[in-house]
């Protein structure tokens, strides 16, 4: 990975990177006029029923063309036949693991320098960490046991870090002693785990560190005979354990000096069919969104939900740790909560990339109980809905604070967060709604009009998580361009803040960024916060009847009572209570006009924090 730790931004950020474009291998071809769509509905309302449908009168009528111009607009690229097993499968088990879990710190990083040239500045002498291995002794581990998993997780791939930036080798090596062979346990995890993979139905890949930061070779004026080693272990480790389907490369923000052009003949001479990530090209003035080289198939956001790019492949590799640590960093490092990694699995989905979901293992080779549980959870929610996922595309409306969408023949799966009385719009699309479902339970009203889509699900059914309501066409999904759905401003975005308490008086964290609209920086409170207070200024009187609260590190439970405040008439009254708001809850209460408005924090723990107070008309 780039960097050892990413700032602790929501995890289901998306970023607005713009891509790098390969001429003439990305531009797409001027659509034809075949290719436009004809005009949609005036309107259509129907309720949607779960476990049937209920068929609804169809009022059609042409409307003016505007909605043409966006059917000429870029529709989803076919995936290469190479691609389609990977693009469709749409969710991986990324595996970071080593001599280093043994000390619960970061797979490279954590080593201490021991080369000018390479970024790791670790805590770790380099004496010590280059010893490990010889306490590394995973007797518990079965590459079975983790295939297993990784199936019962609803994933289609898994990708293991045979040789991480540390240069320790996960595979049985004539090019390097620095392997498992050297290790008490001696066996061949890279070909145990390969076995077990496929006889799972799973696909299974590398990743392969092309730098070498123990190597003292490596980026001096001896590079030559490093770049010789790197490629023998690369053909070691496509040619022992069969046939291997993808190759993960990574990258480190300094040159890439790797003789690219040799390397990747090797690995495409060894496995034709190999996919290959982007990070083999890329060096300091270039990000992880760039595809620099045809050898390379797709991009690689890390840490963050890309943003919807239906024209190039793309796969976020995110971590299952509450941290964000890689390789495995203790029981007390924590796990994501179920919502939040399956709100990332859909919104990769939902902007046309695959999500490879990370684990650390233990030393002792088992995926931690939590780790596992978690895995478990995102595969019974799969089992269930996994229709709305795999072999899908995204779109044709993109991710936004609604939720998401994903499409398939002749169906648009609508992924809707939280609960609202309030319809959701959407923008008008160029196809007809013939039928709608909720596939989650329960009933929904959906209106189509030459004004868009209106979608109502009855407050009784509404899903904790995920509601998932299926639009049937009368036509193709694929065929409509993606479009942006227009976001509803908060009243309080970049509003006058002050709180009771801040963490440390340190302003990276003051009230001001509660409110800033952002989704990587939040308001924190001192370890030792039992109560605070949030109070935003609106500037003038101002009418508004529903807040959000979308809260930081919500598995840890710090509040426990809240509620929401506005000042009238020299005093605070209340116009809402609750208890945990979780990872975000959406509050609607009768209309309130006032300047002030507070979040009032009465029963909480451990320095509550909060990613943003939202409030709206």
């Amino acid at each position: 990975m780039v960097s050892r730790g990413m700032s602790l931004s929501r995890d289901q950020a998306s970023t607005s990177a713009e891509p790098h474009v390969i001429p003439g291998k990305n531009v797409p071809s001027k659509p034809t006029a075949a290719d436009v769509q004809a005009r949609p509905a005036q309107l259509t309302h129907h309720r949607a029923l779960g476990g049937g449908a209920l068929w609804a009168a169809l009022l059609f009528m042409w409307i003016d063309g505007s909605c043409l111009i966006a059917s000429e607009a870029l529709r989803p690229r076919p995936y290469p036949e190479r691609l389609r097993w990977w693009a469709e499968g749409r969710f991986g088990l990324f595996i970071h693991w080593g001599p280093v879990s043994l000390k619960e710190t970061e797979i490279s990083w954590s080593r201490a320098n021991s080369n000018p040239k390479c970024p790791n500045q670790g805590q770790i002498p380099v004496e010590v960490y280059d010893s490990l291995y010889r306490q590394f002794n995973p007797t518990h581990f079965s590459g079975a046991e983790w295939a297993r998993l990784a199936k019962a997780a609803g994933m289609k791939y898994m990708v293991l870090t045979a040789k991480h930036c540390d240069g320790f080798l996960l595979w049985r090596s004539q090019a390097d002693d620095y392997n498992i062979a050297q290790t008490p346990f001696r066996r061949d995890v890279c070909a145990e785990l390969a076995r077990a993979a496929r006889g799972q139905g799973l696909r299974i890949g590398w990743y392969f560190s092309p730098m070498d930061w123990r190597d003292p070779d490596f980026r001096t004026e001896r590079n030559a005979l490093f770049v010789t080693r790197m490629q023998s272990e690369v053909r070691e480790l496509l040619t022992q354990c069969g046939r291997i389907d993808l190759l993960w490369f990574d990258w480190d923000g300094r040159e890439p000096l790797y003789d690219q052009a040799r390397t990747y003949q090797i690995v495409k001479e060894l496995q034709p069919s190999i996919i290959i990530d982007n990070r083999l090209d890329l060096g300091p003035s270039n990000t992880d969104r760039q595809i620099l080289s045809t050898n390379a198939d797709y991009y690689t956001p890390e840490q963050s939900v890309g943003a919807y790019d239906d024209q190039r492949p793309w796969e976020s590799c995110m971590t299952i740790s509450r941290s964000g640590q890689w390789a495995w960093g203790g029981h007390k490092d924590g796990v994501k909560p179920f919502s939040g990694c399956l709100e990332i699995l859909i919104r990769c989905a939902g902007g046309d990339g695959n999500l490879l979901l990370n684990v650390g293992p233990m030393p002792n080779g088992q995926i931690a109980p939590e780790q596992a549980e978690r895995l478990k959870e995102l595969g019974g929610w799969l089992a269930k809905y996994g229709q709305s996922i795999y072999g899908t595309r995204g779109g044709p409306f993109k991710p936004g604070s609604y939720g998401a969408s994903t499409r398939k023949g002749k169906t648009i799966f609508l992924h809707l967060w939280g609960g609202t009385r309030r319809p959701l719009k959407l923008p008008p699309i160029p196809a007809k709604v013939v039928r709608s479902q909720v596939l989650t339970g329960g009933n929904a009203e959906v209106r189509q009009s030459e004004s868009g889509l209106e979608i109502l699900v009855g407050k009784s059914d509404q899903a904790p998580l995920d509601r998932i309501v299926a639009l049937e066409l009368d036509r193709p999904a694929l065929g409509l361009a993606a479009v942006d759905v227009p976001v509803e401003a908060s009243l309080t975005t970049n509003a006058r803040a002050t709180a009771s308490n801040v963490y440390q008086n340190q302003a990276e964290y003051g009230p001001d960024k509660a409110v800033d609209g952002r989704d990587d920086t939040r308001w924190a409170t001192d370890a030792d916060t039992t109560s605070a207070w949030l109070e935003v200024d609106l500037g003038k009187p101002t009418r508004f009847s529903r807040a959000t609260i979308i809260q930081a590190f919500p598995e840890l439970k710090r509040i426990h009572k809240f509620a929401i405040e506005y000042f009238r008439d020299g005093q605070w009254e209340t116009c809402y209570r609750g208890g945990d708001p979780g990872e975000k809850l959406s509050a609607e209460f009768q209309p309130v006009t006032a300047q002030r408005v507070r979040l009032n924090l009465l029963d909480a723990n451990g320095g509550p924090t909060i990613w943003e107070f939202q409030l709206f008309k």
